[in-house]
């Protein structure tokens, strides 16, 4: 996850336009709401707020280190893992 971070952060603005930022936050929206699922469960998830382009990778981490912390097993940990390196393709970088 922080190496798709650092990937955002140095992409051009160009490639973040085409949809990098957003499927950055797409996927910290995924892991916020993951996460807000095991803290708070039964209630309805917040959604993370669009920060803008220049913010998608931070959203990441900070959604990324939040759900490492309720993470319970080594399968989980893999998901949360395909879940990131899935987005980083689609973003494409």
């Amino acid at each position: 996850m922080d190496h798709f971070a650092d990937r955002l952060r140095a992409a051009p603005q160009s490639r973040l336009q085409r949809g990098a930022a957003a499927e950055a936050l797409a996927l910290a929206r995924e892991l916020a709401r993951r996460t807000q699922h095991v803290e708070e469960p039964g209630t309805e998830p917040r959604e993370m707020p669009d920060a803008g382009m220049f913010a998608a990778a931070d959203q990441i981490t900070v959604a990324g280190h939040d759900f490492a912390l309720v993470l319970k097993s080594d399968e989980e940990v893999a998901e949360a893992a395909r879940l990131v390196e899935e987005a980083r393709e689609r973003a494409g970088v």
